[in-house]
């Protein structure tokens, strides 16, 4: 009996050579502070940068979103450039799959493909934590820190701040 199945797709190629691995694994704890906390109060929502773009070399970017309660979210957008994907560690996520609003809830997870239409919010009344995957990884932590600012700018420069940053309103 084969255990290789000829409709299992492979393994990527190779891009580490050595033989021996390397002392390169980075560890962060639960109780780690935040990286950036937009908003005042408890509705606010706190990013913690787990695995950013420059951390992984590219290959994807991992962030821990807690939301406040009734903190809102973006509108329908897609990204032309990387895929997203969302898990609920906590509470209720309204999450938007390009064709219905669905309440996730701990354990659910929602995989956006590149040009994936797709929003999400926390319009309950209780904070909520979920884990936003971006592959490739893409700095999204500008992103995060100057999207509160976006009023702001001009329409302009509003527009070329999202294109700048792979998302596309809808």
């Amino acid at each position: 009996m084969s255990l290789i199945h000829p409709s299992h797709p492979s393994y990527p190629a190779p891009r580490y050579f050595g033989e021996t691995g390397e002392l390169t694994a980075r560890f962060r704890p639960a109780d780690a502070e935040p990286d950036f906390v937009s908003g005042p109060g408890p509705g606010g929502t706190a990013y913690h940068y787990l695995s950013t773009s420059t951390s992984t070399d590219g290959e994807y970017g991992l962030y821990r979103v807690e939301m406040g309660p009734e903190a809102g979210g973006p509108s329908t957008h897609f990204h032309k450039a990387m895929s997203e994907a969302f898990f609920v560690l906590s509470g209720s996520v309204r999450l938007f799959d390009g064709e219905q609003w669905v309440t996730a809830r701990s354990g659910d997870h929602l995989y956006v493909p590149v040009g994936g239409l797709h929003a999400f919010r926390n319009d309950s009344a209780e904070p909520a934590s979920m884990l936003m995957l971006f592959a490739p990884g893409a700095p999204r932590e500008e992103y995060f820190e100057a999207i509160t600012q976006l009023a702001d700018l001009s329409d302009a420069e509003r527009v070329e701040f999202c294109e700048r940053h792979d998302s596309f309103f809808v």
